[in-house]
């Protein structure tokens, strides 16, 4: 390979061509530089609040390639960036004139039926691995998007639509494969490597490149699931919050606080105007959903029932990939919501001009709130309700007014004073981002991150440094 430059492109100087030459030729994967023809659509995010220009972007397939180039980027104190689907709210799956380990070609998933577990390649996207597993009437919990990686969101928690019932992501984590900064290519689970595997399950890619997950799978035989809309009034909005709350572990629910989409089961009348959809799963057998679902049809009379059995996959929407908003988020945790606070948050998104803003209520508890807190790094097991403010719009500048936005609504509900969910954590500052942990916790992962990461070379993420 040739290595030359292009105009607004990192510098190559010569020997670090030549040692981007052989890197070239030891790895198994490919490594995408500048004047690759798909080095833009490459190095493209989920988001395009950031244009990052890497040095190069490296598609790996093992966890050996992954070693290679983290030993690599070490040697010639480059950042490292890494990307499994690219959805970060911050950016951190690209580098400007660093080193993206692109994790998308590892994407084997070795399904093991009788030992009721599987092995996932963290290039994989929770729509993929949900995919598979329905065929076999099993399920992982992971979160609510289909595009999403599996990487970071197991690194982070994993909240989505079987919180109640299966608790977070991490809580189906039983081993992982991780390359530390050092290149040692380690299987890690809870007698191997104990503290640097609690330390994964919550803290995020502080600690090493995972490579693959290995997940307890758990049946779900029968499902019952899917979009159910009501008017946007304050009552609908904290009733609906309410009967969450006290609804059975087997119906997690998701609640979006939105303007209506052109949808054909949305009235045209409607379309703009701001609804509530309930995106609700059930866990269970449909005669026990119907049940389950009675106290949010009694609510009010639906704009659209479309809460039906099926396969658990079915609960991730349709996306178009070629759409690469910008995105603002802020969120905080909440008990509850009260009819004033309902008001709040729907009279706010009024004052909102992106095209698409929400308000995403995660109802939580269940299995989730059971497991002690200790038992892995996510700090938030007692949290009855994460609450997200989100904006979608076509510029930075846009970006930079909708971020003022959000951050006021989070205001208005009483701030963030208990700290946030990692995987939602925006750029605000160390001080958010320590807040997000208990001080047990932090001084933990600070101990694992000086055993297996002295120097943070990962540091390109929601950073913990060593102690």
């Amino acid at each position: 390979m040739n290595v030359h430059m292009r105009a607004n492109t990192p510098k190559i100087t010569p020997l670090l061509a030549i040692a981007i030459e052989g890197l070239v030729m030891r790895v198994r994967g490919r490594i995408v530089t500048p004047e690759e023809s798909d080095y833009d659509d490459i190095r493209g995010l989920a988001h395009s609040n950031w244009d990052q220009r890497p040095l190069f972007v490296a598609r790996v397939v093992d966890a050996a390639d992954v070693a290679d180039v983290v030993d690599f980027a070490r040697r010639h104190q480059l950042e490292i960036a890494v990307r499994s689907g690219g959805h970060s709210v911050c950016g951190y799956s690209g580098s400007e004139g660093g080193v993206v380990i692109d994790l998308r070609d590892l994407n084997g998933l070795d399904l093991d039926m009788d030992d009721m577990s599987v092995w996932a390649g963290s290039g994989l996207t929770a729509g993929q691995v949900t995919k598979a597993l329905d065929e076999h009437g099993v399920a992982i919990g992971f979160g609510d998007s289909a595009t999403v990686g599996i990487g970071g969101l197991t690194l982070g928690g994993g909240v989505g639509y079987l919180t109640r019932k299966l608790g977070l992501t991490i809580d189906s984590l039983i081993a992982a494969e991780i390359v530390t900064a050092s290149g040692n290519i380690l299987t890690i689970n809870e007698t191997s490597h104990p503290e640097l595997f609690w330390a994964v399950r919550g803290g995020g890619g502080n600690f090493g490149v995972v490579t693959r997950f290995r997940y307890r799978l758990n049946p779900l035989p029968e499902f019952v699931g899917g979009p159910l809309i009501l008017p946007a009034t304050a009552e609908n909005l904290a009733g609906f919050v309410a009967a969450a709350k006290l609804a059975p572990d087997e119906l997690t629910t998701i609640l979006l606080a939105m303007p209506a989409p052109p949808l054909p089961f949305i009235p045209p009348h409607l379309v703009g105007q701001t609804v509530l959809m309930g995106m609700m799963a059930y866990a269970g057998s449909v005669a026990d959903a119907q049940a389950a679902l009675a106290p949010f049809r009694g609510l009010t009379t639906p704009i659209a029932d479309l809460v039906r059995p099926g396969p658990y996959g079915m609960m991730y929407m349709p996306e178009d990939p070629s759409m690469k908003p910008t995105l603002s988020v802020r969120t905080l945790f909440k008990s509850g919501i009260d009819v004033a606070e309902a008001a709040e948050i729907l009279a706010r998104l009024g004052q909102c001009s992106a095209p698409m803003r929400l308000a995403q209520i995660r109802i939580l508890g269940g299995a989730a709130g059971r497991v002690p807190a200790e038992a892995t790094a996510y700090a938030h097991r007692d949290a009855d309700l994460l609450i997200g403010f989100m904006a979608m719009d076509g510029s930075a500048e846009a970006a930079a007014r909708h971020d003022i936005w959000a951050t006021g609504c989070v205001s208005a509900l009483g701030g963030a004073t208990r700290g946030t969910y990692v995987n939602f954590l925006a750029e605000e500052g160390p001080e958010a981002l320590r807040a997000s942990y208990t001080s047990l916790t932090w001084q933990r992962l600070q101990e694992v991150k000086r055993r297996y990461d002295p120097t943070n070379l990962f540091r390109r993420n929601q950073n913990i440094s060593p102690a």
